[in-house]
């Protein structure tokens, strides 16, 4: 029996697994190939805060950036916590994106996770602010 072509029935069988025009990926691969592209594409408030997250700096919780859940893909979670932070520009202050948004926290809710969102005026203007805010949430802030 010829090896490849038994793995290759094995990859078409299904299991999570479809084809493209050019070989067989994974049917979330292209979430993930999204997710990396917008990270490239970081705004500078998103920055700014990773900075503040990267490498287990933020009391040394594992956060990721532009991490897929469902079919959204949120800004940073902290899945040991259950927390999902995102960052808002002018555009979601429109009707259709306020919508989209409280549909998607709604989601995001019943899987367990808690949003947290703030504006890209408050990461640039008040970013002492934004840390008190993030150590209320992650419980490391004495009350």
């Amino acid at each position: 029996m010829n090896f490849k072509l038994s793995f290759a029935k094995l990859r078409n069988s299904g299991g999570g697994l479809q084809k493209s025009k050019n070989n067989v990926k994974y049917k979330h691969e292209r979430k993930y190939k999204k997710s990396a592209r917008f990270t490239k594409k970081f705004n500078p408030s998103r920055k700014k805060l990773w900075q503040i997250f990267r490498n287990h700096n933020f009391y040394n919780f594992e956060i990721r950036r532009q991490y897929p859940i469902g079919h959204y893909i949120v800004d940073f979670v902290c899945r040991s916590k259950k927390i999902i932070i995102e960052i808002d520009g002018g555009q979601h202050n429109q009707p259709n994106d306020i919508e989209y948004d409280k549909k998607r926290t709604k989601f995001l809710n019943s899987l367990g996770f808690k949003v947290v969102r703030f504006w890209n005026t408050d990461i640039d203007k008040n970013i002492a602010g934004v840390y008190k805010i993030l150590q209320k949430e992650f419980k490391v802030l004495e009350k």
